[in-house]
């Protein structure tokens, strides 16, 4: 069991790497990543997710083409990850879908995002850089993938070793973001 600290290291180390090696990913790794992923939870367990694991190099450049603009200087390192996971967002269960409507809050898109998060830490304690990509052509990723039409694919997340080293994260101050009892609080009345 890993403690609460290095926990907390592993969430300050990782970031969105736009430079990868040319070292293709152990299977172990890349599939303790996609269990990290698999085991997050979700609004009444529905797991709306499938992973779709992009490692074939010619295929990979496809989908990494769908991630670049000609107008915007936007994701052209996509292709230098050996690995793209394509996160599609499946139906939710009915309780899930019930409370969608209900609370008017996409709780998919939210389960979504937690997955990704987890596969992107375990990514990170396994040594290996990932970067979150929503900017890109999804009915191309769609037809390449064969994805049902009735399906979206929410995320592109890169995967590999990154080349870079760690820049220094630019947050908001702690008590900036972090209320406590009422959202006007300030540090004072914590």
């Amino acid at each position: 069991m890993i403690s609460p600290e290095e926990l907390l290291e592993i969430i300050r180390n990782r970031q969105s790497d736009r430079k990868y090696l040319e070292k293709a990913v152990e299977k172990e790794k890349l599939n303790r990543c996609l269990e990290a992923a698999r085991l997050a939870p979700s609004a009444c367990n529905s797991q709306p997710w499938t992973f779709i694991v992009v490692d074939e190099p010619q295929l990979k450049n496809a989908v990494a083409d769908t991630t670049a603009n000609r107008l915007l200087p936007l994701n052209h390192f996509t292709k230098q990850a050996p690995v793209h996971i394509v996160i599609v967002e499946e139906r939710p269960n009915l309780t899930s879908k019930l409370g969608e409507m209900i609370r008017d809050k996409k709780f998919t898109s939210m389960d979504v995002g937690i997955s990704a998060i987890q596969l992107c830490l375990q990514a990170e304690a396994e040594g290996l850089g990932t970067c979150m990509i929503g900017w890109f052509n999804e009915k191309k990723v769609k037809e390449l993938l064969s994805i049902p039409e009735s399906k979206r694919a929410l995320l592109i997340i890169t995967l590999g070793y990154p080349a870079g080293r760690k820049r220094k994260k630019i947050r908001k101050e702690f008590y900036s973001v972090v209320k406590y009892n009422n959202y006007h609080s300030d540090i004072n009345q914590a």
